[in-house]
């Protein structure tokens, strides 16, 4: 397959995966950031009761402009008092209203003398008054099914006294690690080795995704056991994601491992700087994706197309990341013949570019909270232009 442009490969990206057919029952207070998996519908009116909305006086509106206190209903009173003819209640936002009282006079439009209010302004009928059911009915849908547990969402499903919901089950993801020079963190250095960093890093972008089911393995630059290690881990997980040992190397063995053990391929080799090497595949619902070694390749991939596939697995409907138009601070050369993702500051409306931007280095991606996007037929961004910006998940 020949090499395909950036926006081909997000386009069978998304039209390759799909949301997962299956789903968990979590707890609501737990759901933050997951989507429902089927709609949810109130199990009671919101509010339950005839609610004031203000600090006030409870009265029956009619021919007086003054009303006698005969008590009060604070928040949380269960009691139902009955105003009689001429009498008023002190009443506290939160509270039931009287069932014989038709409004809610705010206190700063009434003067108080000798246990007895006088109006200090119209009042119409039913004004302060939340009437039940006004957020939301009995047996009415709360939220639909895709609807995105945010911070307001699993406050709103709590007023209810929902305590759980079905959500998109989260995959069982898989890092595979490749390559002889790699040692792990912590022990020294050989002549000729590099401490591995990519197992963690994608690692550390799936927890900030909210993915904490990850599974590391590492397979040396040799073929058999290639084989073997991509083939457990494609039987057994919902995503893999291999690092290194895709490109065209006499010790790249991963793309003749997939193939080998029938992984469809459905693109190899992006036309973008970082990340040429790219390789999407499936096999009986696993998603495969063959990274970059280089550290920055492999991120920038992760986020271009790692993301929006599970974004999308897990049934979220803005599952890209945003991009807005910045203004350049900055002057660069970007001649070349593929789209370029840009290591970059965003803030307030404008962008920096950072130097530094080999796709073995991870240095100024660590400063970084955007990707500058340049067109191949870009050749130099100049100062004050307009440019795309992706905006990283980190913030």
């Amino acid at each position: 397959m020949n090499m395909i442009s950036v926006n081909e490969a997000r386009a069978l990206v998304e039209k390759t995966v799909l949301p997962v057919d299956n789903w968990e029952r979590i707890s609501v207070a737990k759901g933050i950031n997951r989507v429902l998996y089927e709609t949810v519908n109130s199990p009671i009116n919101m509010p339950p009761f005839r609610q004031s909305a203000m600090d006030g006086y409870a009265i029956c509106v009619g021919e007086h402009t003054t009303y006698t206190i005969a008590g009060e209903v604070k928040a949380g009173d269960s009691y139902h008092p009955t105003l009689k003819k001429g009498e008023a209640f002190r009443i506290f936002t939160g509270a039931p209203v009287p069932n014989t009282a038709n409004a809610v006079i705010m206190q700063e439009k009434v003067r108080v003398a000798n246990n007895r209010i006088q109006l200090e302004s119209e009042v119409c009928i039913n004004e302060n008054i939340r009437p039940i059911g006004e957020q939301v009915s009995r047996d009415e849908v709360a939220l639909k099914k895709g609807s995105v547990l945010t911070p307001a969402a699993i406050g709103y499903l709590t007023t209810l006294g929902i305590t759980e919901v079905n959500v998109y089950r989260k995959p069982n993801i898989a890092i595979v690690i490749t390559g002889n020079e790699l040692a792990p963190p912590g022990q020294n250095l050989k002549h000729g080795q590099i401490y591995e960093s990519n197992a963690q890093m994608l690692t550390a972008a799936l927890l900030q995704m909210g993915h904490s089911k990850v599974s590391h393995y590492k397979v040396s630059d040799n073929y058999p056991q290639t084989v073997k290690v991509l083939n457990n881990v494609i039987r057994s997980h919902d995503l893999v994601l291999v690092s290194g040992g895709i490109s065209v190397g006499d010790y790249d063995f991963v793309g003749k491992a997939l193939d080998e053990l029938g992984v469809t391929e459905h693109f190899y080799k992006v036309k973008q700087k970082p990340g040429k090497p790219l390789f999407f595949g499936s096999k009986e619902g696993t998603m495969i994706f063959a990274l970059p070694g280089n550290p920055a390749s492999a991120l920038s991939c992760f986020y271009m197309y790692v993301y929006t596939a599970l974004q999308i697995r897990t049934g979220h409907e803005n599952y890209a990341l945003p991009i807005v138009t910045a203004r350049s601070l900055s002057h660069c050369n970007t001649k070349g013949d593929r789209v370029q993702f840009l290591k970059a500051i965003y803030k307030n409306g404008t962008v920096e570019i950072l130097e530094g931007q080999s796709s073995a280095m991870l240095h100024t991606f660590a400063l970084s909270n955007a990707l500058v996007r340049i067109p191949e037929v870009v050749d130099v961004v100049e100062k004050d232009d307009p440019v795309a910006v992706i905006l990283l998940p980190i913030n």
